[in-house]
C-alpha cells in the first residue's frame, strides 16, 4: 500500500488516533492501580520531570526542573508546530504552486491556505473562535524584494485588498 500524501489525511489519522484513545480509557478504567485510592508518588524527590503527550495538533514534549522548594526553576518545550513545520511548509508550497499566478493574489489562494494551515494545526479554530474566521494576511513578494501584492482576510471572515 502507498503512502497517503493527502493533506486532509491528518484528519483522518485524528479519528483514528481518537478511536483508539477512547478504547484504550475504557481498559484503564478497569485498571485497579490507577482507580485505587493511593495516588501520592513515593520515594525519593525528583527534581527533572519530562513528559510526552500526544494532542491534536501532534506530540508535545515537556522537561521541567525544579529546586528545593518545587520552584520551576528551567522550562523546555517543544511544541507541536516544530514537528508539523516540515509539512505545512510542503502543503503551502503545493496551494501556492496550484493557485498562485505570480502576479497577484486571489481569495481562493487564501481559502486553501487556510485549509492547509488547518489541517496540521486544528487548534487555530478554537484560537480565533470560529471556523472559516482565521486572520491571515498573505504578501506576494519578487524577486527583488518588492511586495507586488496583499491579501489580509479578517477575523470576521472580510477579505480587503490593501492598496
Amino acid at each position: 500500500m502507498a503512502m497517503v500524501h493527502s493533506t486532509l489525511a491528518f484528519h483522518w489519522a485524528r479519528l483514528i488516533e481518537v478511536l483508539h484513545c477512547a478504547e484504550s480509557i475504557k481498559n484503564l478504567l478497569h485498571d485497579p492501580d490507577i482507580m485505587s485510592s493511593d495516588l501520592e508518588a513515593q520515594g525519593e524527590k525528583r527534581y527533572r520531570g519530562i513528559g510526552v503527550i500526544e494532542a491534536p495538533r501532534g506530540t508535545l514534549f515537556h522537561d521541567y526542573q525544579i529546586d528545593d522548594n518545587d520552584i520551576v526553576t528551567k522550562a523546555n518545550l517543544i511544541v507541536s508546530t516544530t514537528s508539523n513545520n516540515m509539512g505545512m511548509n510542503e502543503s503551502v508550497r503545493q496551494v501556492a504552486a496550484e493557485y498562485l499566478s505570480g502576479e497577484e493574489l486571489t481569495e481562493p489562494l487564501l481559502t486553501n491556505l487556510e485549509v492547509a494551515i488547518r489541517a496540521y494545526d486544528p487548534c487555530l479554530s478554537c484560537a480565533t473562535h470560529a471556523v472559516g474566521k482565521m486572520p491571515l494576511q498573505v504578501e506576494l513578494i519578487n524577486a527583488e524584494g518588492n511586495c507586488v501584492d496583499k491579501l489580509i482576510k479578517q477575523s470576521n471572515g472580510e477579505i480587503i485588498k490593501p492598496e
